[in-house]
C-alpha cells in the first residue's frame, strides 16, 4: 500500500536515507513524504504499528523489475532428453546413442534412457538392464545415475544427470 491507501492511525516511519524517525501519525508521515516529493510506502503491514518508508516508489518498482529480469536471464532450465534403446541393440547403434547421450549431458541436460521390450523380450529383462548399465558405465565420467534401471510396464527406465564440476 502506498500514500492514501494506508488507513491506520499511526505508523513507524523510516526516512528516505534509512534512518528511524519513530512512531508518527499517518497524516504527519504523509506530509513529510509530500515535502520530500516522495511516496509513503507500507513495507511491513503486519507489524504493530505498521512500518512505512519514505521512498520513490516508481524507481523502486523499476529496479525490482530489472533484478527479476536479470535473475530470469541467468537461470538454467534443465531439460530431460530421452534416448530409446532396445534389448538387442547392435554395437554401432549403441555407440551412436552413447554419443548423443554424452552430448546432452555436456549441454547440462538430464538423460532418460529407456529400453522398450517387445513381445517375449520382457521375459529376459536382465538383457535390457545390462544395456542400461553399460550406458551408465560409459558415460560415468560426465554423469551420475539419478535413478537406477527400473522396470515400468514394458519399458526399463534409467535417468542420468550431468556431473557438477
Amino acid at each position: 500500500m502506498i500514500n492514501d491507501e494506508i488507513r491506520v492511525k499511526e505508523v513507524r516511519l523510516i526516512g528516505a536515507d534509512g534512518e528511524q524517525l519513530g512512531i508518527k501519525l499517518t497524516r504527519e508521515a504523509m506530509q513529510m513524504a509530500l515535502e520530500a516529493n516522495l511516496d509513503l510506502v507500507n513495507v511491513a503491514p503486519t507489524a504493530k504499528p505498521p512500518v512505512c518508508r519514505i521512498m520513490d516508489y516508481g524507481k523502486f518498482r523499476y529496479e525490482q523489475q530489472k533484478k527479476d529480469k536479470e535473475a530470469r536471464k541467468n537461470q538454467k532450465v534443465v531439460d530431460i532428453k530421452e534416448i530409446r534403446l532396445s534389448a538387442t541393440i547392435d554395437e554401432h547403434d549403441f555407440q551412436t546413442k552413447l554419443r548423443n547421450a554424452i552430448k546432452f549431458l555436456k549441454d547440462g541436460d538430464k538423460v532418460k534412457a529407456s529400453v522398450r521390450f517387445r513381445g517375449r523380450e520382457i521375459a529376459h529383462a536382465e538383457i535390457g538392464r545390462k544395456v542400461l548399465e553399460r550406458l551408465a558405465a560409459e558415460t560415468a565420467e560426465v554423469s551420475t545415475m539419478e535413478r537406477t534401471p527400473k522396470l515400468e510396464g514394458r519399458s526399463m527406465i534409467m535417468i542420468l544427470t550431468p556431473k557438477t564440476s
